[in-house]
């Protein structure tokens, strides 16, 4: 179920895709493409390549790409429906969906999101100017919170009363129990879900106000911080993240996000200047977060509150996502017993410093197993050593465990080998092989197959008959032509094949290339001419018909003659003409 295919379609024809990105970062035209510095990593030369024939772009400095779908999903965080709808009401376009249930659902959610930020407004407005919320605006004043930043944040007050905003909302029983404002309590009434506190309104990853966190005044019985109700159909603690929204362009920009455990630890990192603070609301930090910042180019995670207390099995899923996201998840050293919230007021240049000089998890831990250790004697030592050891140990990579243990072997002064007899290892966690990097050397240069498939996406009509999927012995690159030559754009084609197609047929769309036609055809016909040899030779080898033997040892001949005439100018048009039917018709 999701959107259909042809609104899809008819989305990617309505938008400029030059003119989207140019709303992030300025967009020049360089020859038939346009050029641009990315916004997607920061740099300070251009790299990203747009194509806007094709729909596409290629960042040569960090490769990502894709279509305009893509760029926003990257640029806002969003997930594909979410991008095509974004675009869609740009546009003017009305979306249809799979699912008449689909619809519908989607359909009730923006009318439960639309009660949300109305009540947000009415919040926001009682905090401004309303009687009652003369204790609460004296206790932000307290906590450095003038008016600019209440009214940048949408700070608000719930009245300390039983139905104040039901009634001026005026929903229904289950609109209101879903949207997470309020409930029907035992005598049949609608009451308010939030009463006496100051509200900070949470934004999703879009923008859209799901729910609120709210803080009781000092001195007023019951918990500190409420947040909405899980129940709510609008709101996932374990999904949203306070502060995306606001901060999502420098997260993308500088590829780090700095996780707290506040509200006001958020707006206090951003007064400071550190405007990529994030809060988990209410809950220790999820897989689902970490997945949601990842989506958001955040390839560095800095933890900006206490790592060490959840102990070793909050470390070992902070391991495990370093693996499964590809990330670097570093501890800012805060002065004990104060959280980001209170030191941006107190020592902003202190919070800067613990952010940037923020150190790697494991360190961390080791560190504060071993500040105040006595290392006086050789048992106090010894002893310190193993305790420091025993927080190595719970690392499941032994790339990083051994320089750790001789880390700790030096500063208590034991000997490393010693104390890697203590170290008991663990279940290895190498980095699993794969791939060449895309931005490697190696990738950025481009192969005769490379070359082909240029041809194909920028003069097809030229090289019709010519070019086949059995050309192609790589699996990617038969992947993304097959798709090409069924799909005829690289749009259509990119929704079907592996990221690793998809972001080859954008790197290649974006370049036109220069090589002759026949130049490229030739050297494909070679590279695809050793591959058929190469085959027919083992065939010959494993072969007891003494006229199978023959017939390979004759297309062996005819094979390596065709090759040679390649080679001569004057011969490589009739050459071309006989060796690639020959080669299609084979599937080699």
């Amino acid at each position: 179920m999701g959107i259909v295919a042809d609104d899809i379609a008819k989305v990617r024809a309505a938008t400029d895709i030059v003119a989207v990105i140019s709303e992030h970062t300025e967009v020049k035209r360089s020859g038939r493409q346009w050029m641009a510095r990315c916004p997607l990593h920061g740099e300070r030369t251009p790299s990203l390549s747009v194509s806007p024939d094709k729909g596409v772009y290629y960042c040569f400095g960090c490769q990502r790409s894709g279509d305009v779908i893509t760029f926003v999903q990257e640029i806002e965080g969003l997930d594909f429906a979410g991008a095509v709808e974004m675009l869609a009401a740009r546009a003017g376009i009305q979306l249809h969906y799979t699912s008449h249930d689909e619809g519908a659902a989607r359909s009730r959610r923006k009318r439960l999101l639309e009660a949300v930020e109305k009540a947000r407004d009415f919040y926001h407005q009682r905090l401004l100017d309303g009687r009652d919320g003369g204790p609460a605006r004296h206790y932000l004043r307290s906590r450095g919170y003038d008016g600019e930043l209440v009214r940048r944040w949408k700070l608000g007050w719930a009245p300390d009363d039983w139905d104040r905003l039901a009634r001026h909302l005026r929903l229904a029983d289950d609109d209101l129990r879903d949207a997470g404002l309020g409930f029907v309590n035992r005598a049949g009434r609608q009451q308010d879900f939030f009463r006496g506190r100051v509200l900070f309104p949470i934004n999703d990853e879009r923008g859209e106000v799901v729910g609120f966190g709210g803080r009781i005044l000092p001195g007023v019985d019951g918990p500190k911080y409420l947040n909405t109700s899980t129940d709510a159909k609008t709101y996932d603690k374990s999904r949203v993240l306070y502060g995306l929204h606001e901060h999502r362009r420098e997260i993308v920009r500088k590829g780090q996000a700095v996780v707290c455990e506040g509200y006001t630890d958020v707006i206090g990192c951003a007064e400071a200047g550190i405007e990529l603070a994030v809060a988990t609301c209410g809950t220790a930090l999820t897989e689902d977060h970490v997945r949601l910042l990842k989506r958001f180019s955040a390839g560095r995670l800095v933890l900006a509150f206490d790592a060490d207390a959840a102990g070793a099995a909050a470390a070992a899923r902070v391991y495990a996502w370093e693996r499964q996201f590809e990330l670097e998840v570093l501890v800012a050293d805060l002065p004990a017993g104060q959280d980001p919230g209170d030191l941006a007021r107190s020592d902003p240049d202190e919070l800067r410093r613990a952010v940037s000089e923020a150190v790697p998890l494991l360190q961390f831990r080791v560190d504060r197993a071993l500040n105040g250790a006595d290392l006086s004697t050789i048992e106090s030592r010894a002893r310190s050593a193993e305790r420091a050891v025993s927080v190595v140990n719970e690392h499941p990579d032994p790339m990083v465990r051994d320089p750790s243990v001789v880390a700790i072997a030096e500063r208590c002064q034991v000997d490393p080998d010693l104390l890697r007899r203590f170290a008991s290892g663990g279940p290895s966690m190498a980095p699993a092989r794969g791939d060449t990097p895309e931005g490697s050397g190696a990738e950025q240069r481009l192969t005769p197959e490379d070359e082909a498939l240029q041809l194909a996406l920028h003069r097809p009509d030229e090289v019709t008959g010519y070019l086949h999927e059995t050309l192609f012995g790589d699996p990617v690159r038969r992947e993304a032509f097959k798709a090409l030559s069924e799909q005829g754009s690289v749009a259509a084609a990119s929704d079907l094949v592996s990221p690793q197609a998809a972001r080859l047929l954008h790197r290649l769309a974006v370049d036109a290339g220069s090589a002759a036609i026949d130049d490229v055809l030739a050297r494909v016909a070679r590279l695809t001419s050793r591959r058929a040899m190469n085959d027919l030779r083992r065939t010959a080898a494993s072969a007891t018909d003494p006229a199978l033997r023959q017939q390979c040892s004759v297309s062996l001949a005819w094979l390596k003659s065709q090759t040679e005439r390649l080679e001569e100018r004057g011969t490589r048009a009739e050459a071309l003409a006989d060796l690639l039917p020959w080669l299609i018709e084979h599937g080699v």
